[in-house]
């Protein structure tokens, strides 16, 4: 399946679990596709205490985790209200840093000025990430 196709296929599902899961006001959900075709789908843990809250996407990424499969995209979809447009939202840097356990080629979707879908490499995120300051060998045991 090509990239465009994951893409859309990937914005369709976080629009019809939002839809299901947030019929009125607020709806975020995180959507991941790994290298073994599947689609694992989050949402932001909800507490009283705001400083134990996880990212939309973070359920996601520990169920690709738990199945030992390869991430190669992700996104992060939300929308004000139920009569509110679906906009998509960039990864914030925690969840670019736990998306790099994948490496630097994961596609990401992220915010554009004209709320067009569009995917990016982590390393177009992050051009002077922090781990190039070390030789790729001494990473490689921290990426799958």
């Amino acid at each position: 399946m090509k990239n465009s196709e994951i893409e859309k296929n990937m914005f369709q599902i976080a629009a019809a679990f939002i839809e299901k899961r947030f019929p009125k006001g607020w709806g975020g959900v995180g959507v991941i596709h790994t290298q073994q075709g599947s689609y694992f789908t989050s949402v932001a843990l909800e507490s009283a205490n705001a400083s134990v809250l996880l990212c939309i996407e973070a359920g996601a990424m520990c169920e690709a985790q738990k199945y030992n499969e390869k991430v190669t995209h992700c996104l992060c979809v939300v929308r004000e209200d139920e009569n509110s447009p679906f906009k998509v939202l960039s990864p914030c840097g925690v969840c670019q840093e736990r998306l790099r356990y994948w490496g630097e080629n994961v596609l990401v979707g992220v915010t554009t000025d004209d709320d067009s879908l569009c995917f990016v490499p982590l390393k177009e995120l992050q051009p002077h990430h922090w781990s190039h300051a070390y030789p790729k060998e001494e990473l490689e045991h921290y990426q799958k």
